[in-house]
């Protein structure tokens, strides 16, 4: 993919650089929220995508020891990712952790969804007002956006995103 621009999730739209370019962009607030359990799996997950052309499966430390995340939650999350049928693990001395799809096929919405589950519908039955019908739907709006970019935006994005990234970074030589 060298001199071919990074796909950024397949999402081009001139309203997300606007967002991005706005003094309300430094506010701090982030409305989707990433939880440390799915960061963490994306993590392990791009570490086994970028691991996957290997002969023997990647071990937990391999993943834990480069991002300083502890060895035991790091088997709750990937248990979960197993449990899923995002990875499998093999036993036995050369044992570890593989994907069991190619990185283009799995969605960070998938792996969203899988670990922080799914989210309680609210409770309707207050008393419906124009103005709530008006607020309810723009939320539904902004989430149908949000899990449209990221069902759009797979593994392999994110893969290509970081090796572009890594070609910018200056090399240094001793």
């Amino acid at each position: 993919m060298l001199g071919q621009p990074v796909n950024e999730c397949r999402w081009n739209l001139p309203l997300a650089q606007n967002v991005l370019d706005s003094p309300l962009n430094n506010l701090n607030y982030e409305p989707l929220d990433l939880s440390s359990k799915v960061e963490y799996a994306l993590l392990a997950l791009l570490e086994l995508a970028n691991h996957r052309d290997r002969q023997h499966p990647l071990t937990i430390s391999g993943i834990t020891v480069r991002h300083g995340i502890p060895e035991r939650y790091m088997e709750q999350i990937l248990t979960i990712l197993r449990r899923g049928g995002i990875i499998h693990s093999q036993r036995g001395a050369r044992g570890g952790y593989a994907l069991t799809r190619e990185p283009q096929q799995i969605s960070l919405l998938e792996v969203i969804a899988l670990m922080d589950g799914t989210r309680k519908p609210r409770d309707h039955t207050l008393l419906t007002t124009p103005e709530r019908e008006v607020l309810h739907k723009t939320w539904q709006q902004a989430n149908v956006i949000s899990q449209t970019f990221l069902q759009n935006c797979t593994l392999q994005d994110l893969c290509q995103q970081l090796e572009a990234l890594q070609q910018k970074a200056p090399m240094y030589y001793i």
